[in-house]
């Protein structure tokens, strides 16, 4: 089974550890890793350094490992732009498919160098959603499902004039045919949505990453001790 590794730049602008860590896993025999560029401290404030990215594929030229990208990838022309400027070799897509799954058939075309399908309209949305609820309720049924897509309608409606009471409604259905209901008025619309493409998802503010007592002064100690505490548990029956 393979396995592939996802880490962030570091812990924060002092405490870079991707370089090492991308060393570490393909060492270990990852299949792939993906690079976050942003440190643990930003959580997803500000931007991502794609530069980061840049240096972690110089720094794993040889390995044979592949090195994915990740971070403000919210449109098709994002992923063929991440790939040009840092010479990944592909793509991972977060919270730029929220409400928009079709987003992946965009990066595809994108980077196949074919056009890129238009944005749904609202009616066509309503259609994904239906389907997305649907499968939920082949998978947790019906009314795990009903409270479940509640939290993806809002990125799915984001940027169409859908108004007030139906998103008021739409926060709580308590079935499929609750949901067909409601969206029933809007099934024909062609309305597009306003910056259906834009930055979407968490952003906030940085804040403080905890850490082990004392680790910064000296990670590498702190590793062995620890690791030597566990092995003389484990050869002690603790």
């Amino acid at each position: 089974m393979p396995v592939t590794v996802k880490f962030r730049v570091g812990i924060d602008d002092t405490h870079h550890t991707h370089l090492d860590a991308g060393r570490i896993a393909a060492a270990e025999g990852a299949a792939a890793v993906t690079l976050h560029g942003r440190t643990a401290a930003q959580r997803y404030s500000g931007s991502a350094d794609w530069s980061q990215i840049a240096r972690l594929v110089d720094h794993m030229a040889g390995t044979g490992v592949p090195v994915l990208g990740n971070g403000d990838i919210f449109r098709a022309t994002d992923a063929a732009d991440m790939m040009e400027q840092t010479g990944c070799d592909g793509v991972v897509v977060g919270r730029g498919c929220l409400g928009r799954p079709w987003l992946f058939a965009e990066l595809s075309a994108q980077l196949q160098g074919r056009p890129v399908p238009a944005e749904p309209t609202l009616g066509e949305v309503t259609s994904v959603i239906m389907r997305h609820a649907e499968l939920l309720a082949e998978h947790d049924g019906e009314k795990h499902a009903s409270r479940d897509i509640r939290k993806h309608v809002a990125w799915y409606l984001r940027g169409f004039p859908a108004g007030g009471e139906m998103r008021r409604q739409l926060s709580t259905i308590n079935s499929l045919d609750d949901l067909r209901r409601v969206l029933d008025p809007v099934r024909g619309s062609t309305a597009k949505a306003v910056d259906a493409d834009g930055a979407r998802g968490r952003q906030g503010s940085p804040g403080r990453v905890s850490l082990p007592h004392n680790w910064l002064d000296d990670p590498y100690e702190d590793f062995v001790r620890v690791t030597e505490d566990v092995e003389d548990a484990a050869n002690n029956g603790g």
